[in-house]
C-alpha cells in the first residue's frame, strides 16, 4: 500500500481478522470487513464530491460509528479531518469551520439546528446528516443523508500516497482563554501516540473497550479507542455517559478497557449499582483530564481496581505521562512516568529541572507532539520552545521520577505571598462528608492580594454551612489555603468531559460582585 496513514487501517486490519467484531453501537454490530467496505465507499463518495489531498472535512457530533468512519475515509484521500466539540454553540462551530476552511461537514442528529444556521456559510459546499432527526424542522433542506451519501459512493480501492509527515487531523483547543486554536497532528504523531499506548498499557487483541468519553476530545479518541482498533479488538460506542448504562455494559459485555475523567469515575462509584456490579473484567482503567480526588482512588482501590492516571494535552495527542497498572496501587495519586517514546520534564522559570517536591511547569517533547497550530505560527512559536511543548500545568516529581499534577498554572493564585493551587484545596473539600462537588478560584483582596472562594455542591440530604466547611478545612490545610468564602450552588459548569470551567466560574463571581 502507498497509504501509510490512518486511512489505510481498515484495509490493513482485514488482512488478519476481517470477521472479528470491530464496532458495536446500540443494536448495530460491524465487523472489520464492514468498516473497511463502508469507509471505502465513503472515501469514494467524498472524492466524487470534490474532496482531495489537503482538503478539510469536518465532523461535529457525539460518539457514533460515523465519527470513526469519516476519519478513516478522509485519511484514505490524503485529506485532513477536523473534529469539532459537539458541545459548542453555532457561532463557535462557525469560527472553527471558517478557520479550518472545511468544505464538507458531517453532523450528528443533535446538530440540525447548527447546520440550518450555518447552511450558507461560505466555503462549505456540502452538509451531510448522520441519522437525520425527523422532528428537526430547522434542518437545512440541502443536507444529504449520510447513509445515502455513503451508499452512492463507488467501491474502488483508493490507494493515495500518504506519508507519516502528512497532516491527518485538526483538533481545536477549548479556547477558554480566547479563540480556540487548531492543533495539527500528522499521521506520524498520531501513530506514535498509539505506539506509546500499546507499549505502556496492556491493550490486547481480545480487548473490549467501552468508548463512552467523548471522542471529539483527544483522550477519548486516542487513549484507548483507536489503539484498540489497531490491535483488532472490540469497541463499544456509547453516545453519552449514563452511569447505570456504563455499569451494566461493563458487567454484561466483560469490558476490559475504559477511559474516563474523574467526574465520570465519581459518578460511577456513587451509583447504587456500583457495589453489586461485576467489575472483574476491567484491566485498563485510564483516567485523565484533571487531578484525581483521593476519595475516588480509595473507592476504586477498595474494589481491587487501580486507576491509571495519565497526563497530556490536545497538542501532544495526548500522552506525556502515564501510570502503569503495576504502579497504580503503589503510586495511586501519581500520573506516572514518561510515555515510552515521549519525554516530559518539570522545570523552573529558567528552564532547569525542579528538585523532588518542588513545583514547576510540565513540558513535553517527542514524536507525538503536534506539527503546530493551524495557520497560527505565532501561537506555535509561543507553545513550542526549543522543541519542547509548554503545557501550562504545574506539577512536582518524587525521588523516583513519578509526576504529581498540582493544577493549571493559570488557576494558581497568590495569597499573602504564598502560592495556592486550587486543585489541592478542592481535593480537601471533596474529602469532607457531605461535599459532592467543589471548585476554588482566586479573587482579588485588598489585604492579601488574592484569596480563595470555594463553590460547593452539597450531597443530597447533607446539611452543611459555610462555617462548618471552613472549620473542617482549617484542620487539614494551612491557613492561607483555606477559602475566605464558601458559596453553595446547585451545580458547577463543566465541559463535556467533566472538566471544571473555571473561566465561567470567574465570570459569574465577578458579576455577582458588581
Amino acid at each position: 500500500m502507498r497509504n501509510q496513514g490512518i486511512g489505510s487501517w481498515p484495509a490493513r486490519r482485514c488482512k488478519n481478522g476481517a470477521h472479528r467484531t470491530a464496532l458495536v453501537h446500540g443494536e448495530r454490530t460491524d465487523t472489520y470487513a464492514d468498516v473497511e467496505h463502508r469507509t471505502r465507499q465513503l472515501a469514494n463518495a467524498l472524492r466524487a464530491d470534490g474532496v482531495g489531498r489537503g482538503d478539510r472535512v469536518a465532523f461535529v457530533g457525539f460518539n457514533h460509528p460515523a465519527l470513526l468512519e469519516t476519519f478513516f475515509a478522509v485519511g484514505q484521500l490524503g485529506a485532513i479531518w477536523v473534529i469539532i466539540n459537539a458541545r459548542l454553540t453555532a457561532p463557535e462551530v462557525e469560527y472553527i469551520l471558517a478557520d479550518s476552511g472545511a468544505s464538507v461537514v458531517v453532523y450528528g442528529p443533535e446538530h440540525a439546528g447548527h447546520a440550518a444556521k450555518l447552511a450558507q456559510l461560505p466555503g462549505v459546499r456540502t452538509w451531510v446528516a448522520v441519522e437525520p432527526d425527523d422532528g428537526a424542522a430547522d434542518a437545512p433542506s440541502s443536507a444529504l443523508s449520510y447513509e445515502a451519501f455513503l451508499a452512492a459512493g463507488a467501491t474502488d480501492v483508493i490507494d493515495e500516497p500518504v506519508s507519516w509527515d502528512d497532516p491527518a487531523m485538526i483538533m481545536y483547543t477549548s479556547g477558554t482563554t480566547g479563540r480556540p486554536k487548531g492543533a495539527v497532528h500528522t499521521h506520524g504523531s498520531l501513530h506514535m501516540q498509539y505506539f506509546n499506548v500499546l507499549v505502556d498499557l496492556d491493550v490486547a487483541r481480545d480487548d473490549v473497550t467501552l468508548a463512552v468519553a467523548p471522542m471529539f476530545h483527544v483522550a477519548g479518541l486516542n487513549m484507548l479507542t483507536l489503539p484498540t482498533f489497531l490491535k483488532g479488538g472490540k469497541i463499544i460506542i456509547q453516545p453519552g455517559f449514563k452511569p447505570d448504562r456504563v455499569l451494566a455494559t461493563i458487567a454484561a459485555e466483560k469490558v476490559t478497557s475504559v477511559f474516563a475523567v474523574p467526574a465520570m469515575m465519581d459518578a460511577l462509584a456513587s451509583h447504587p449499582d456500583f457495589a453489586a456490579t461485576d467489575l472483574s473484567s476491567l484491566t485498563n482503567v485510564v483516567v485523565g483530564g484533571s487531578p484525581l480526588p483521593d476519595r475516588m482512588l480509595r473507592t476504586w482501590a477498595a474494589r481491587g481496581i487501580g486507576i491509571q492516571q495519565g497526563f497530556g494535552m490536545t497538542e501532544t495527542a495526548p500522552g506525556i505521562y502515564l501510570l502503569t497498572a503495576e504502579d497504580s496501587l503503589r503510586k495511586p495519586s501519581s500520573a506516572g512516568r514518561n510515555h515510552f517514546f515521549t519525554e516530559g520534564r518539570v522545570v523552573r522559570l529558567d528552564g532547569t529541572d525542579v528538585a523532588p517536591g518542588e513545583n514547576g511547569e510540565v513540558i513535553g517533547q517527542g514524536p507525538n507532539v503536534m506539527q503546530g497550530y493551524w495557520n497560527n505560527p505565532g501561537a506555535t512559536a509561543e507553545a513550542i520552545v526549543d522543541g519542547w511543548y509548554h503545557t501550562g500545568d504545574v506539577a512536582t516529581v518524587d525521588e523516583d521520577g513519578y509526576i504529581y499534577i498540582r493544577d493549571r498554572l493559570k488557576d494558581m493564585y497568590i495569597s499573602g505571598g504564598e502560592n495556592v493551587y486550587p486543585a489541592e484545596v478542592e481535593n480537601a473539600l471533596l474529602d469532607l462528608p457531605g461535599v459532592a462537588e467543589a471548585a476554588v478560584i482566586g479573587v482579588p483582596d485588598p489585604r492579601w492580594g488574592e484569596v480563595g472562594h470555594a463553590y460547593v455542591v452539597a450531597a443530597e440530604g447533607a446539611t452543611l454551612t459555610a462555617e462548618d466547611v471552613v472549620a473542617r478545612l482549617a484542620e487539614r490545610l494551612a491557613k492561607y489555603k483555606v477559602p475566605k468564602e464558601v458559596v453553595f450552588v446547585d451545580e458547577l459548569p463543566r465541559t463535556a468531559t467533566g472538566k471544571l470551567q473555571k473561566h465561567l466560574i470567574r465570570t459569574r463571581s465577578q458579576e455577582s460582585a458588581l
